[in-house]
């Protein structure tokens, strides 16, 4: 979900009233009886980190570089007026004012800081257009005034052209001024779309000339004291459109007679360490972004790409440096043992999932024929083994569709396309993971640092309130269990094949914890392990790198390893600020795609669409579309006549006069009024609405339901909206009282 509005706003209109708290007057939030009131005393205004979304898609925040010794209070973001009205997004940071309510506080936003690409100076992103006297630029982020350009400071920009903009500091009155910094071409060309995201986020994209050099002039190792792998057929698999290859793979039975059935498998991968060395020119550059960024038209790499696609990627038949694990795993899928190995290899194919899929199911094509018997076969064989041990662990198995955007040579959104989940998929995936844990095992007991990577089970108050919505649909999450992630699996498989399925594998992830880095182990939730490191992928994320030389200084593989002077204190810091990078990446490549979709259905306005009520806030309903996965806005304005209560238990906007309900959820049909590729924000309106749908949560004295008459719509029958969605409005007594509230507030 977005949360972008594309009127610009965001803030809750004159037809939201929330459901108040008595004794604070602000939105209640339910809390377990178990959870204690412990917030700590926040100042009034704060710098805050907006860091993930309640299952209702309202934003959550925590103070920017949090040093508690306790849990971070709960903080729900309000939008603030005109500039602070801009949504926020994950990873964002805001200065919001802060008011006490039950169990946290409520931040409205002041203004927005750092976190996208801040320099010190204001500066913004925007489209420039020229007039006979002046130039003006209109902001990509929806919300922000025009900005005026004197005619010495447009840089010789056109009208259509993508702008930066640094903004005069000090000016109150007036509309802002501001100085062109930088022309980045026409907003309407494709390539556009990617390139705003990425300097809306600040993701750096100019490589330090120094580190370019050491890319350039880096040599490949030769054999020395390493392992050569070079005999062994390992094989990559990735996607056809794959930009980096880091993984190969290779299986065989075990011919161990102790271990009957078993499998030895060994995963190798770009040995990253023997170019990047600690202090150097490329090591600042990879720590400064933290991981590659990935949009449907580029990819943003974390290293040079004379590295990223050169000497670290492992394709077919180059001689490539590896740092390599060897695992043993018996017939039912437990590791048994483990080694780590540095070398070189010699890819013997580049194969995709679907090709080595198409083998296993019969239909080999003239690659992986020669393959099928050696390398592909074995493969499938011990990751039937593997299977079993991860069945048996029962990590948390959500059904997320993931949709891919694809587009034509123009650059424009050509299909948007489920992408098919294989097994051979699922084989890299649990292989990956499996070299992950052997890496965090060997770093533990060899006691050198180690960058987990971690994930906390889910907070209470996610639990209470995704509790709350699974009664709603006679779905049961039980107290006072020891949380595990089985215990929404079971949810998750009763659910599943009926029409509730989407939603509650959506809330289900909403109400999980995010993932982040530490060298404090706390374990992964989501994948049901005691410890967990990244290892597999060094060429696009910095903690891989950093497990790398922790890794080969704890096993003595060589030179490159982790300095003695680099420990607990600085591996804290650093994963705090990868962590940061990952979630900078995450909102710059969300909003690239929520702009390609924008662009998509830019030219269907007045088109009408089925879709699922994605989130419920005070201002308004998310919905995703069901075919494109599109998520846009029906402002609450939109809904109809009367005054909307949003009953935060139910995950609903509950209408004060008639009860029509509107549920986390509930199918819609919703007509689309407003799409603003720039800003990637789409607007509805409701088209239909099922009345089978519209439960009444509390009957209301002045209801048709109440005094015992038939509703207008017969049962089951679409639903024509009051108001914008669905003609005029009613007319008479009703519309008045709705009027007389108005004037009261």
């Amino acid at each position: 979900m977005s949360g972008k509005r594309p009127d610009g706003t965001g803030r809750p209109t004159a037809r939201s009233k929330p459901v108040r708290s008595k004794s604070t007057g602000s939105p209640r939030r339910s809390k377990s009886p178990r959870e204690k009131d412990t917030s700590p005393d926040l100042p009034k205004v704060a710098v805050l980190e907006v860091t993930g979304r309640d299952i209702d898609g309202e934003l959550l925040a925590q103070p920017f570089e949090w040093r508690g010794t306790s849990a971070a209070p709960h903080i729900l973001i309000v939008p603030g007026e005109g500039e602070a009205a801009k949504p926020a997004g994950v990873g964002d940071k805001v200065l919001a004012r802060l008011t006490p309510v039950d169990g946290g506080y409520e931040a409205r936003v002041m203004r927005h800081v750092g976190g996208k690409g801040d320099t010190g100076a204001r500066r913004t992103l925007g489209v420039f257009q020229s007039d006979r006297t002046e130039g003006r630029v209109q902001p990509v982020e929806k919300g922000r005034d025009e900005i005026l350009i004197s005619r010495d400071h447009t840089m010789g920009a056109q009208t259509g052209e993508l702008v930066q903009v640094e903004l005069e500091v000090g000016r109150r009155y007036g509309p802002p001024l501001g100085k062109v910094v930088e022309r980045l071409g026409l907003v309407n060309d494709a390539r556009s779309v990617s390139l705003i995201a990425i300097y809306e986020h600040g993701i750096p994209v100019e490589f330090d000339p120094a580190a370019v050099k050491e890319a350039e002039t880096a040599k490949p190792p030769k054999l020395g004291k390493g392992t050569d792998l070079r005999d062994l057929p390992l094989v990559t698999i990735d996607p056809p459109d794959a930009r980096d290859h880091d993984d190969a793979v290779w299986a065989e039975t075990d011919t161990d007679p102790k271990n009957q059935g078993g499998w030895v498998v060994i995963v190798a991968i770009a040995d990253v360490a023997q170019y990047v060395r600690p202090g150097s020119a490329l090591d600042r550059d990879a720590l400064k972004r933290g991981n590659s960024s990935y949009f449907p038209d580029r990819v943003v790499p974390m290293l040079p790409e004379a590295l990223s696609a050169g000497l670290c990627s492992l394709v077919h038949d180059e001689d490539r440096a590896v740092l390599a694990v060897r695992m043993r795993f018996d017939a039912r899928g437990n590791k048994i043992g483990h080694e780590f190995i540095r070398g070189l290899m010699n890819s013997r194919a580049s194969l995709t999932y679907v090709q080595v899929q198409a083998a296993m199911d019969g239909t080999p094509d003239a690659i992986a024929q020669p393959l099928l018997d050696t390398v592909i076969r074995p493969l499938y064989g011990a990751y039937a083994a593997v299977a079993k041990a991860r069945d048996a662990r029962h990590p948390l198995a959500l059904d997320l569709p993931e949709r891919r955007i694809e587009l034509n040579e123009a650059g424009h959104v050509q299909s948007i396309r489920i992408a098919e989940r294989l097994d051979a998929h699922k084989l890299i995936e649990e292989f990956m993971i499996a070299a992950n844990v052997c890496a965090a095992e060997t770093l533990e007991q060899k006691t050198t640092p180690c960058m987990y990577r971690i994930h906390a089970e889910p907070a209470l108050a996610k639990l209470d309130s995704l509790r709350d919505f699974l009664k709603s649909l006679d779905y049961s999450l039980a107290r006072g269990q020891v949380l595990k992630p089985e215990l929404f699996n079971r949810i998750l498989e009763k659910a599943k094949d009926t029409e509730h399925a989407s939603v509650i594998n959506e809330v289900v992830l909403r109400a999980q914890s995010q993932a982040s880095y530490n060298p404090e182990n706390i374990g992964h939730f989501g994948l049901a392990l005691p410890r967990y490191a990244h290892f597999t992928s060094p060429i696009r994320r910095y903690a891989d790198v950093l497990v790398h030389r922790a890794l080969i200084r704890a096993c003595a593989l060589g030179d490159g390893g982790l300095p003695e002077k680099q420990g607990y204190p600085e591996f804290m810091s650093i994963g705090e600020e990868i962590s940061a990078h990952e979630r900078r990446s995450m909102a710059a490549e969300r909003d690239s795609s929520d702009r390609y979709l924008a662009d998509y259905l830019s030219d269907r306005i007045g088109a009408e669409f089925d879709g699922t009520i994605s989130g419920v806030t005070r201002f308004g309903l998310f919905v995703r579309l069901r075919d494109s996965g599109a998520d846009g806005l029906i402002p609450i304005r939109n809904l109809g006549t009367e005054y909307f209560s949003h009953v935060e238990a139910q995950h609903a906007l509950v209408g004060d006069r008639t009860g029509l309900t509107f549920r986390l959820g509930d199918a819609v049909r919703v007509r689309l009024m407003e799409a603003v590729p720039v800003s990637g924000g789409l607007r509805f309106e409701l088209a239909e609405y099922d009345a089978a749908e519209a439960r009444t949560l509390r009957r209301r004295p002045g209801s048709t339901e109440a005094r015992g008459k038939k509703p207008s719509s017969r049962p089951g029958a679409p639903r024509k909206l009051p108001g914008p969605a669905g003609g005029p409005p009613p007319k008479g007594k009703k519309v008045r009282k709705a009027k007389r509230v108005r004037k009261k507030k």
